[in-house]
């Protein structure tokens, strides 16, 4: 069976694309922002996590929890009963879906093969039509995943550190996306008061975060903590 020019172009093009990316790192970016009134040092981070009446016994919430645990043990912060805790962490959660329209080019060859097509010695149009490109509008659904992390004092109620991450993408799943929101949000803690920074998280080989991280954007104004086994370039 011949193939007809076009084919083959698109055939290379894909082929060469694959060669390129399967040498390449995918990244989950992720915006980060911070309000703080840090002063805690590392003997008195102790925490609990709090809840609100109706998420006592909240599966989802116990499995966010485990992830953001194993952020903050990265920071010296050692999970003990509520009665004992310096600080109290709440969580916050969500994922909104919509929809986005592209203009993307469609292009048209008014001499198709076998008059151009694959072995010919010459052909004046190329592989993308002899005419301007036209457009067709095509739609796809995008996913915003959200984790906002609140740490009080306990004993006076005061909160002294809010951070929200939240990213955008194809993933319709909130599980899937949690571990990047978990470590983007307290990647460089504490950050300075009111800053907003850019997280890039490399995707592992089993689809979830590997240990190298590359954070980008305002400098916290206190010196970042980088997590174990992370490498942070401010």
């Amino acid at each position: 069976m011949k193939i007809d020019r076009w084919t083959r172009h698109a055939t290379l093009l894909l082929g060469a694309l694959a060669v390129l990316l399967s040498g390449c790192t995918t990244y989950v970016t992720t915006q980060v922002t911070a309000f703080s009134d840090w002063s805690g040092s590392d003997a008195t981070r102790t925490y609990a996590f709090t809840r609100a009446a109706d998420q006592q016994n909240n599966l989802e919430l116990s499995t966010y929890e485990r992830l953001v645990a194993n952020e903050l043990a990265a920071h010296s912060f050692r999970q003990v009963d509520g009665a004992q805790a310096r600080y109290l962490v709440g969580l916050s959660y969500g994922i909104r879906s919509d929809v986005v329209t592209v203009a993307e080019p469609v292009y048209y060859n008014p001499w198709p093969a076998p008059y151009w097509g694959y072995g010919r010695p010459f052909d004046p149009w190329g592989p993308w039509g002899a005419f301007p490109a036209t457009y067709v509008n095509q739609s796809y659904p995008i996913f915003t995943h959200l984790l906002g992390v609140r740490i009080t004092e306990r004993a006076s109620g005061k909160e002294v550190y809010n951070v929200t991450a939240r990213n955008t993408g194809g993933e319709s799943s909130l599980v899937r996306a949690m571990p990047y929101l978990a470590r983007s949000a307290l990647a460089d803690f504490p950050l300075g008061n009111g800053v907003v920074h850019t997280v890039k998280i490399p995707v592992g080989t089993s689809g979830g975060p590997s240990n190298e991280m590359v954070a980008t954007g305002t400098a916290p104004a206190a010196a970042p903590m980088p997590a174990s086994g992370a490498k942070v370039v401010q």
